[in-house]
């Protein structure tokens, strides 16, 4: 299995657009509140580039043998590194290949001490959090949506 993290603006913006209005992703997904439409992945598209240029990482399109697969990875959240991963119910059973990779560059080569991960309160299947390490860290607002912030420090 070829796994490759690309840029999203390397993907067809019409898979991007399919994931997003899928209604088993949506259903995690409380910021999404409209349909995803080709302007609003656009719009998606240039202010997850930003995050690149003005820091340096941002999220990543998925492909799985050169099959869009998702997107996700680390992006800054208030002054934090948050995880996200937005997978495709086909590939649902790939998130913990995806996870260890996007963990592996966290902690390796960006040096980072700890990410969080942000869930809304009625996403109550959390126990495998934990098994990865996440602890419960407080609860924030995001445009007007309530989270709860989960965080994993790096250990040695």
């Amino acid at each position: 299995m070829n796994i490759e993290f690309k840029r999203l603006s390397e993907v067809e913006k019409s898979e991007i657009i399919e994931l997003m209005n899928n209604q088993l992703v949506r259903r995690q997904m409380p910021l999404l509140k409209d349909d995803f439409t080709e302007n609003v992945c656009d719009k998606f598209i240039e202010a997850k580039e930003l995050l690149w240029l003005e820091h340096g990482y941002g999220p990543w399109a998925f492909t799985v043998n050169g099959q869009f697969a998702g997107w996700g990875g680390l992006q800054p959240e208030n002054g934090e590194a948050d995880l996200a991963l937005v997978l495709h119910p086909t590939y649902w059973g790939l998130g913990k290949i995806l996870y260890k990779k996007i963990i592996d560059k966290a902690f390796g080569e960006m040096g980072l001490m700890s990410v969080t991960v942000l869930f809304p309160p009625t996403r109550t299947r959390i126990k495998g959090l934990f098994r990865l390490g996440f602890k419960e860290d407080g609860e924030l607002e995001v445009e007007g949506e309530q989270f709860i912030r989960y965080r994993l420090e790096k250990t040695e």
